[in-house]
């Protein structure tokens, strides 16, 4: 997967644009600024926003090409992002640290996911929240029709309601959606999909 990423993000567009997450922005103005963190942050296009904003941000993720495009957008747009390359969840991140964890797109591998989903909930504060949009199970049949929404291809990696819910069981949700959007985020997120998006806190 990290010469998958890297190969993808070596060309000079950002392939997934340079505007935020329509959700997360949304999210994001609703709440006064902390510390976030953004997993699997690939160009940078959403840690960057939220710098703009007044957060205080980390963010990380397996590509050192996502890297070098996320610190190149944030030095146009004149912020400073913290910014790690990494495969492990074995990330040094003091415990109940962020404010906010923003997933926007971040489909780890299944064999490591629930490690991460562990890690999040350790390091991120109690009444903390946690902002997810990701691609849900009926994904594959909006691939079909609409190659171009891209997404991932393999079953395993998208997201159930169920794994959410398990995995977040310690948290209040605020809201929940799984159902059709539209995207038009760069060349790679265009046209109908199948996505969960949810805003929860972690209980105090």
């Amino acid at each position: 997967m990290k010469e998958f990423w890297n190969e993808r993000y070596k060309e000079d567009d950002y392939v997934y644009g340079k505007d935020p997450n329509k959700y997360l922005k949304v999210k994001l103005n609703k709440i006064k600024p902390g510390r976030i963190l953004f997993p699997a942050e690939g160009e940078g296009r959403n840690a960057v926003f939220a710098a703009k904003l007044g957060w205080d941000v980390s963010s990380f993720d397996i590509s050192i090409e996502g890297k070098k495009k996320a610190l190149r957008l944030a030095e146009e747009e004149g912020v400073i992002i913290n910014y790690q390359t990494t495969d492990s969840p074995d990330l040094a991140f003091a415990e109940e640290k962020f404010d906010v964890i923003a997933l926007v797109y971040a489909h780890f591998p299944p064999e490591i996911r629930r490690d991460y989903f562990n890690l999040f909930k350790h390091i991120l504060k109690k009444g903390g929240k946690v902002i997810f949009e990701g691609f849900g199970s009926k994904h594959p049949e909006y691939q079909t029709l609409n190659p171009s929404v891209g997404g991932p291809k393999e079953e395993k990696i998208l997201f159930s309601e169920k794994e959410i819910r398990e995995a977040f069981q310690e948290f209040n949700f605020e809201e929940f959606y799984e159902g059709e959007i539209v995207l038009n985020e760069g060349k790679f997120h265009k046209g109908k999909g199948y996505v969960i998006r949810f805003v929860a806190e972690k209980k105090s």
